[in-house]
């Protein structure tokens, strides 16, 4: 098992940046592929980005935030983390760190067994 703390989240204006963090327990987070989830009142939650376990570094992302999110890992620091630029309104969400070992890079949720309590991201206009 392992165990997921997001962190990093806040109020930011609208062009402005954040980098969410998370951290997760144990010795083998190399064995789990890592991916980011957000959820926005009133909508289904949906995926962000996701990056592949091992050391390979392939990573996959949403439409939404394609050349805008860079998800990265550091295996040594056990540690996930979503760089996020050029914020908009519509990036306002509870963000979730997830991890699978069932997958190495996956937009699915179900394939996702472990989760992290969520982070509160908010862009003001």
């Amino acid at each position: 098992q392992v165990q997921l703390v997001e962190s990093g989240g806040g109020l930011v204006q609208a062009g402005g940046s954040l980098r969410l963090s998370c951290t997760a327990s144990g010795r083998t987070f190399t064995s789990y592929g890592m991916g980011w989830f957000r959820q926005a009142p009133g909508k289904e939650r949906e995926f962000v980005a996701a990056i592949s376990w091992g050391t390979s570094g392939f990573t996959n992302y949403a439409r939404s935030v394609q050349g805008r999110f860079t998800i990265s890992r550091d295996n040594a620091k056990n540690t996930l983390y979503l760089q996020m630029n050029s914020l908009k309104p519509e990036d306002t969400a509870v963000y979730y760190c997830a991890a699978s070992n069932r997958a190495p890079v996956t937009t699915t949720e179900y394939e996702y067994p472990y989760w992290g309590q969520g982070t509160q991201v908010t862009v003001s206009s």
